[in-house]
């Protein structure tokens, strides 16, 4: 639950109300009213309007902020791997770091011999699957 005053943006319209989407505002009241559909009164200094919203329709600035920041981080990453040609960064940065994990458990069972039934045994694991 949102605090009463905290500075959010309106991330999206599931009523198509016409809301300002990507516009910043502050959470100035609930809406109590068990027959309504809103949750939250959100004041949108820019519209010079107040708008019932739910709360799918809202998030809090600072988390908004933090994903747009991971977001320049990626970009900037694959764009330093494509510039430097560093081809194990850039599958890191698609990947999210789980293609490392994978080649690492494929190294070892490959490296240990298989006796015939055990062989068998993942071949029909893997088709099953």
């Amino acid at each position: 639950m949102l605090h009463l005053g905290e500075k959010i943006v309106i991330v999206a319209d599931v009523f198509e109300q016409h809301l300002p989407v990507g516009e910043h505002g502050y959470l100035i009241a609930y809406d109590r009213n068990p027959d309504n559909a809103f949750d939250y009164i959100v004041r949108i200094p820019q519209a010079n309007r107040n708008f019932f919203v739910t709360e799918k329709d809202i998030e809090p600035e600072e988390n908004v902020m933090r994903f747009e920041a991971e977001q320049v981080e990626r970009a900037a990453l694959i764009d330093y791997a494509l510039a430097t040609h560093n081809e194990k960064l850039f599958y890191q940065v698609m990947n999210g770091g789980e293609d490392e994990e994978r080649l690492e458990t494929e190294a070892e069972a490959s490296a240990e011999p298989l006796s015939e039934a055990e062989f068998i045994k993942r071949i029909n694991l893997r088709a099953w699957i």
